[in-house]
């Protein structure tokens, strides 16, 4: 017949003659995807769910040593910069002062899937970072040498992460670049800039140590405010007065209470004297004078914390240097710098009127 071709197959549906897939049809594709990935056999363990998983996300800075390769971004640009990160893809990366952090992440989670092996309540790295994806494989090498298990990249070429810390639903983010951490705490998530020690010490490999700051960090920054405007026998009668009345929560409460949580995992197990974590509050304030509502406001927030140490304005450096923790969280500089010096690694919490008054000095 006119206009066919012999020995042709059958004419391919026009677009509007093909049959629209149905929303159950698609339901049961994915399903059948989704079973096909849950029954691959792996001996790696496979990330948790993040609504079940304490997210802590990690840029590269902090992650690893990377102080060449952002002066070559900050004096040459971006594309010198990619160019260098894939000339040297192959030599890895040294660690950065969220490394060992990371490390007794990784050991707690081991220690929890011994003990709990079908439960997904545990730490889950991401690495989220603004380098662009081309940098990625040097990332993965370095990530593959150390033998860390961090499946979940995000790398967003240049652009804020805030809306992927956001998806990701992040309980922690921790960065070298003081901006992002700024833009991240003003959004609500917790969130501290590292900060490498200056001396270098051993940190324990059977113990996550984390201490905390109080005022501004696990508390609101109420009774400095106090403190800064109106002295310290102010702040002192203000805290006896309101001995009972708890403080309100500060941006890294929320984390505290994800340690304590996974804390009464191991608990659970009697393994109260083998627990894998252990947490600190190291303030400035006076135990006698205002140490009362402090540890109320943990007790009414159903926390604890296995030491508290009331320093009454004294050096913190000295007693982290006995304590060795993973990372110490604090909102003045004056203290981080002081924890550097003495081989801390220390994280900045950029919360509270302090920050009002580091501005302006």
């Amino acid at each position: 017949a006119p206009g066919t071709m012999s020995g042709s197959g059958p004419e391919e549906p026009q677009p509007s003659q093909r049959r629209r897939r149905t929303g159950t049809e698609a339901e049961q594709d994915w399903a059948a995807a989704k079973a096909f990935y849950d029954n691959l056999v792996t001996q790696r363990p496979r990330p948790p769910k993040p609504q079940n998983a304490i997210t802590v996300a990690v840029s590269s800075r902090a992650l690893f040593n990377l102080v060449e390769e952002q002066r070559i971004y900050e004096e040459q640009g971006v594309e010198k910069y990619v160019e260098y990160q894939q000339k040297n893809e192959n030599i890895i990366l040294k660690p950065g002062p969220a490394f060992y952090f990371v490390k007794a992440l990784e050991h707690v989670n081991a220690r929890l899937l011994e003990l709990y092996p079908d439960d997904e309540e545990r730490f889950d790295i991401v690495l989220m970072t603004n380098v662009h994806a081309q940098v990625g494989v040097r990332l993965i090498n370095s990530i593959n040498h150390y033998g860390l298990t961090i499946e979940r990249f995000c790398m967003t070429g240049g652009q804020s992460p805030i809306g992927y810390l956001t998806a990701y639903l992040t309980n922690l983010y921790l960065s070298a670049d003081s901006d992002k951490v700024q833009e991240a705490i003003e959004a609500g998530i917790a969130s501290a800039t590292m900060f490498t020690a200056k001396k270098d010490v051993v940190y324990s490999d059977t113990q996550l140590r984390v201490a905390f700051d109080g005022d501004a960090v696990l508390f609101s920054d109420e009774s400095e405010q106090i403190f800064k405007e109106q002295g310290l026998d102010r702040f002192f009668e203000h805290e006896q007065l309101n001995e009972n009345k708890p403080l309100a929560q500060g941006p890294l409460k929320g984390f505290l209470e994800d340690l304590g949580k996974l804390q009464k995992k191991f608990y659970a197990k009697n393994e109260r004297l083998n627990c894998p974590i252990r947490t600190y509050l190291v303030t400035a304030r006076s135990a006698a004078s205002s140490g009362a509502r402090v540890l109320k406001t943990l007790r009414s927030w159903g926390l604890e914390i296995d030491e508290a140490l009331f320093l009454a304005g004294a050096p913190k450096g000295p007693i982290l240097v006995k304590i060795h923790p993973h990372i110490f969280f604090d909102d003045q500089m004056f203290h981080i710098e002081g924890a550097q010096k003495l081989g801390a690694i220390a994280a900045h919490v950029p919360y509270g009127i302090s920050q009002k008054y580091q501005k302006s000095s």
